[in-house]
């Protein structure tokens, strides 16, 4: 940073004329995004307003190549910024307002596009960036061991980012914080469909390729953008209350996934009537064949499955398009926000179909003895990042969920449940955040409650 500095300084004249009235003197921008979970996720100094990406892909060599339009506004002058960008791929070429850029990825970090534009960056300044980039479709392995991003499978690719595979496959300003609008064009040979958020644009063959344009048109995090790609049986549709379905089968899952899919637009529907209108173009899942992965996720408008779900696992993807989605967590720690609140919302969804109640299920979980794992790390504080998808953080974050709805009755819990959507749409939240809110709404001190179901070490006070 002192070096930097000293090689700017005799261009500060020269800067000083293009910098608005109250700007700093171009710097750094930070090589991540602050949380203490993933210190090197994410990048400061910017906000990324959309990509427009272009991915090949070829699933017999794994090798993936692309191209990526960025579009974003600076938070601070900038002189070097960077990208979220793994060593699997390399960056052949790089431009910031179509001017080529200085670029290096530092082999001391693995995840660190470091790029330096012909001309700084004044604070508040729109800008796009230009990455073409070419290298090997491969995974990350998370801390608690599962892979994630781009984990390529016998006929294509199983995309899933949660929490830090997006760079597996695109430089990314790669924070839960930075939500952005995308485009994701990607071409692969005929006989394989490409599957990613939003609304299909376009499927264009030329000779042996084809290319799936996608658009998703609302904000969300770089984790929830999927590009999954294999033999798939495609169907479409709506739901009663007109919101349109894709959903993408691999043909050897067709007929066992028949049944649970078709409750996918009463599921929708219904989430929509307890929490608010859904808050995408689209909907949807796809089931792809991949058991290796060993999870699912909430991808945006169409979760991602590695094999059928059940109903109760497909009503918590979708429920997550409200909590996770389109409410995200702001940092790491705050997965109760997005887990907690999908695995109530299933047992909301087994309640309305005539399963065990909700109140019953919170009454199986708090029978369970204070040695269970169920009970640690507490929801609110999962304590590392290994420990973010503990079962506890779904079960107890759950149960918390329902005893807060007892203790406040139907009509106040559901207000705070829509009202906190409504307040935090398209952005980002926090647990303390949430406890304020529904304190606000039901006029009770209920930092005890919290404190009990979501902060206590071991089993609540029941």
């Amino acid at each position: 940073m002192r070096r930097l500095a000293g090689l700017l300084s005799v261009s500060i004249a020269v800067l000083a004329l293009a910098t608005p009235a109250g700007a700093t003197t171009p710097g750094r921008g930070a090589p991540g995004a602050g949380d203490p979970f993933f210190p090197y996720q994410g990048n400061g100094g910017y906000d990324v307003a959309s990509y427009d990406l272009a991915i090949t892909y070829d699933p017999a060599t794994h090798a993936l190549s692309g191209h990526a339009h960025i579009t974003a506004t600076t938070t601070q002058a900038l002189s070097v910024f960077d990208l979220d960008l793994r060593h699997s791929l390399t960056a052949s070429a790089v431009s910031v307002n179509g001017v080529a850029a200085a670029h290096r990825q530092p082999a001391d970090r693995d995840q660190e596009l470091v790029i330096t534009p012909a001309t700084s960056l004044a604070n508040g300044a729109a800008f796009t960036v230009d990455v073409t980039y070419a290298g090997t479709g491969q995974n990350v392995t998370d801390p608690d061991g599962s892979p994630d991003g781009w984990i390529p499978t016998t006929d294509g690719a199983f995309v899933a980012s949660e929490p830090q595979g997006s760079p597996t496959w695109f430089p990314v300003n790669d924070t839960p914080d930075d939500k952005a609008t995308y485009t994701v064009a990607i071409t692969v040979s005929n006989g394989i469909t490409a599957m990613s958020n939003g609304v299909l644009v376009s499927s264009t063959t030329v000779g042996p390729q084809t290319t799936w344009t996608w658009n998703l048109d609302v904000p969300v995090s770089s984790y929830l953008i999927t590009a999954t790609l294999g033999q798939f049986t495609v169907t479409t549709g709506a739901t009663k209350a007109g919101v349109p379905f894709v959903e993408a089968v691999d043909p050897a899952l067709v007929a066992s996934a028949a049944n649970v899919l078709k409750r996918l637009p009463n599921m929708i529907d219904y989430f929509s009537s307890v929490y608010g209108a859904y808050p995408f173009p689209s909907t949807g899942a796809i089931i792809d064949d991949a058991p290796q992965v060993g999870y699912e996720l909430e991808t945006a408008t169409r979760p991602v499955f590695d094999r059928v779900p059940d109903a109760a696992t497909l009503a918590h993807e979708l429920a997550h398009q409200w909590f996770g989605d389109d409410v995200t967590l702001a940092r790491w720690r705050d997965i109760w926000l997005n887990e907690g609140f999908a695995e109530f919302s299933a047992w909301l969804w087994t309640e309305h179909t005539g399963g065990t109640t909700a109140a019953q299920k919170l009454v199986n979980l708090e029978a369970l003895s204070a040695t269970n794992s169920v009970w640690n790390p507490p929801p609110a504080n999962p304590g590392s990042s290994d420990q973010i998808f503990s079962n506890s953080v779904y079960e107890r974050g759950a149960g918390a969920l329902e005893a807060l709805r007892e203790k406040l009755g139907d009509t106040t819990f559901f207000a705070i449940m829509q009202g906190w959507v409504q307040a935090h749409a398209q952005g980002n939240a926090t647990v303390a955040q949430f406890e304020t809110f529904a304190e606000s709404v039901s006029g009770k001190n209920l930092g005890p409650f919290f404190y009990n179901w979501l902060s206590r070490p071991g089993k609540p006070n029941v």
